[in-house]
């Protein structure tokens, strides 16, 4: 019997025409859907992605609190660049600069040069940028450069993008990070900065900025140069004022001119919130400057993006205002404890050398660590069968020159309790039983286990750009 048209309608939302078939994915869609259709088919591929709080890879947040993911939704119309139309989302960016420059230290936190920026590689890039525009006028000629130890990307990027040369210290020894006596062999007159990171990539270790300072101040007895500090604070900065206050890394330092860091990192904000800051108003050239109109007036601004979502820097606001200094410290002292937790109990495997064990002081609130012996499988195996449980943990190998060990790193986020280490122990308990009871036969490379560490490999060789930028001399 034939069905009637009503009835061929089903209620059900499994049985529409729109899920009768595949997503589209090679050519632009003829037809329309229904929206919950559209939203029921992009909502189930996403769940291939998985639980993003038992992703321990990243460093951005992965949990926010119901009123700040309410001010998201209502924010997601205004673009943070029309500074006219939405004064008062300008005035609480100026508010969060003025905040973060006073946490940091900045001599004159109420007349500070800063900016949010879509996260810290944009502010990273921006510090870049100030340093060689300063750089220039002061007279510089040739091709500049920077030096730093092992970095994120961005720094590579900064490079390549603005015709920079990159002096990479090498690691050597049983060294995770630039030291103050690796400055002077690489510095010289065309050496716009020196990038000194807190909360190193790899490892999530604190460099000695306050030793680099030393060194660069020595330096500068001795040769005339004075060249500045950046920092990279792009997951410390918003750890350190609060939980290892005595430790001295920002504008206390007279050397260090500018500091970026990650709003979307330990700062709470959701993702694409990030903070450039300069030390005083001269340290940002005005040749960077561009102005907007603003209530009739005009407001400088200096990014490298232009339309973006104001969102981020409001909620960024929101969690400034609801925590405040003490609130801040209550809770990323909880997240380093739950971090010191987890590596008590890695160490109690036997297996295991800490290379970072979210002390407060010597690093961000990560875990990182290294097989002590061959047990039989490597950490790319170890991080293979945890996926399997749905934990997502980076291993990888260190920079040059240690390139042939491998570690492994967890970050210790909000949102990550003490009870969710202990799922975490003991899944990498079972899995290490598992491992010793079905050895591999061939161990995984990093290759066959994949896994996304915060670097990746230029198309073009650093060799390359180093031969054609001779050739143009």
């Amino acid at each position: 019997m034939a069905a009637s048209s009503k009835s061929s309608e089903s209620d059900d939302l499994f049985a529409m025409p729109g899920l009768d078939r595949g997503a589209p994915k090679k050519t632009f869609p003829h037809h329309e859907m229904m929206p919950q259709e559209a939203y029921q088919i992009v909502h189930d591929e996403l769940m291939l992605d998985g639980v993003s709080r038992m992703n321990l890879a990243t460093f951005c947040t992965t949990w926010i609190d119901p009123y700040a993911e309410l001010l998201m939704a209502q924010s997601v119309a205004k673009n943070i660049v029309d500074k006219d139309e939405y004064p008062q989302t300008a005035e609480v960016e100026r508010r969060c600069v003025r905040m973060v420059a006073d946490l940091w230290h900045a001599p004159h936190p109420e007349n500070a040069h800063g900016t949010s920026t879509i996260g810290s590689s944009e502010a990273a890039m921006l510090g870049g940028l100030a340093a060689k525009t300063r750089w220039r006028k002061a007279g510089g000629q040739g091709v500049p450069n920077f030096v730093c130890g092992p970095v994120q990307v961005c720094w590579e990027k900064f490079a390549r993008y603005f015709d920079v040369e990159i002096r990479q210290v090498r690691l050597r020894g049983d060294r995770y990070t630039l030291h103050p006596d690796d400055i002077a062999a690489h510095c010289d007159s065309n050496t716009i900065m020196v990038v000194a990171t807190m909360g190193q990539t790899f490892t999530g270790l604190f460099e000695d900025i306050a030793a680099i300072s030393s060194a660069l101040d020595e330096f500068q007895s001795r040769t005339g140069n004075d060249i500045p500090l950046h920092v990279d604070a792009a997951s410390g900065g918003f750890l350190a004022p609060f939980t290892a206050p005595d430790l001295v890394w920002d504008f206390r330092l007279p050397r260090v001119k500018s500091i970026n860091a990650s709003g979307h990192k330990t700062g709470l904000a959701p993702l694409g919130a990030g903070w450039a800051v300069w030390r005083d108003v001269g340290d940002l050239p005005q040749e960077l400057i561009f102005d907007v109109d603003y209530l009739g007036g005009n407001m400088p601004t200096f990014n490298l993006n232009f339309s973006r979502p104001g969102g981020q820097a409001i909620t960024q606001y929101y969690e400034f205002i609801r925590l405040g200094h003490e609130g801040y410290a209550r809770l990323q002292q909880a997240i380093y404890r739950v971090g010191e937790h987890l590596a008590h109990g890695l160490r109690k495997t036997g297996l295991f050398d800490m290379i970072h064990d979210s002390s407060p002081e010597r690093g961000i609130s990560a875990v990182c660590w290294r097989l002590r012996e061959d047990p039989g499988f490597n950490l790319y195996d170890l991080a293979e069968r945890l996926r399997s449980r749905g934990w997502l943990i980076a291993a990888y190998p260190l920079p040059a020159d240690r390139q042939d060990e491998t570690i492994m790193r967890a970050v210790i986020r909000h949102g990550f309790t003490h009870d969710m280490a202990d799922l975490l122990l003991a899944d990498i308990e079972r899995c290490i039983d598992q491992l010793r009871k079905h050895p591999v036969s061939v161990p995984l490379t990093r290759e066959d286990a994949g896994g996304f560490t915060h670097s990746a490999t230029a198309v073009v060789s650093d060799e390359s750009i180093a031969h054609a930028r001779d050739l143009r001399k």
